[in-house]
């Protein structure tokens, strides 16, 4: 239990009306297949991933991506593979197209 309540919606989908919008009900097995969406205040998708059971999911990466499409957001920069808050962020533009690699290093987003 989280004290106040979540900060966040959460819902049940008996009979998979939110899953068939979504393409995540399974019609054979009658449930939905695990999927994550991260949607955005304009109600557009920016994310979403879809695993079956076996395969488990990874919460620091889900954080992990909803800070840098809140940062996105915000500034209007750009997230590299593997970004983390505090680290190095690209500005979209003609200049950036095919040097990015001039700009970000990938060791610089894992770095502590």
């Amino acid at each position: 239990m989280v004290k106040g309540g979540l900060p966040f919606p959460m819902l049940s989908d008996g009979g998979g009306r939110i899953g068939k919008v979504y393409g995540v009900y399974d019609e054979e097995a009658g449930v939905d297949i695990r999927g994550r969406f991260i949607i955005d205040p304009d109600g557009v998708i920016q994310a979403m991933e879809v695993i079956t059971p076996p395969v488990g999911r990874n919460v620091a990466e889900f954080i992990r991506q909803v800070q840098a499409f809140q940062h996105v957001r915000a500034t209007g920069e750009a997230t590299p593979s593997g970004w983390r808050p505090g680290k190095v962020t690209l500005t979209p533009g003609p200049e950036l197209v095919g040097k990015v690699w001039k700009v970000w290093q990938p060791q610089m987003a894992f770095e502590d």
